[in-house]
């Protein structure tokens, strides 16, 4: 950096004149650092205001309790990632319930039919123009569904199925009086 891009520099950070940027680069051999703490010390620049950091307890405890807040802000928040790994070990529960809990079919009290409750609804979404029709054709031959395996719950799912399978049976049997 030659002498005027120099002086040119002290001008920009310090707003003296050309005369007196000079005078400073000279006095302190070139050193731009130096010419700015000389003109400071000469009174032409005003020395920059700097916030004073001090391990008292007056200043110190203000500034803890502001970056203990942003720490804290920083902790509640919730990143993508995080979203993810919880959706994915919510997946996991259920598809370990549906695993445990299964899905029978009775019929004069002999099981027909066990499966994995993941299988049935997968068979469900996956061919549920077939599963249906065969639940409905089920009840009235007078079988009975449960899930075994399910632990106490908001629905009773097994009270849902008693009480499907009772609708049926007062369909047959209104059906076998008419005629």
């Amino acid at each position: 950096m030659d002498q005027l891009e120099k002086v040119e520099k002290i001008r920009e950070k310090t707003g003296v004149s050309y005369e007196d940027a000079k005078t400073a680069l000279t006095e302190n051999d070139g050193d731009i650092l130096d010419a700015i703490i000389w003109l400071e010390q000469k009174g032409k620049v005003a020395a920059p205001e700097t916030p004073v950091f001090t391990t008292g307890p007056e200043q110190a405890s203000s500034q803890f309790e502001e970056a203990n807040k942003t720490y804290e802000d920083s902790c509640q928040s919730v990143s993508f990632g995080d979203m993810v790994h919880k959706f994915f070990r919510w997946c996991g529960k259920i598809f370990r319930k549906g695993c445990e809990t299964s899905f029978e079919v009775t019929r004069n009290k002999e099981k027909i039919l066990s499966m994995p409750v993941i299988a049935f609804v997968l068979l469900l979404v996956f061919a549920f123009w077939v599963v249906i029709p065969l639940l409905v054709i089920g009840l009235f031959c007078d079988c009975k569904y449960r899930f075994n395996g399910i632990e106490k719950t908001e629905v009773d799912l097994n009270d849902i199925c008693e009480k499907a399978s009772e609708t049926c049976e007062e369909i047959k049997k209104d059906f076998m009086n008419e005629q």
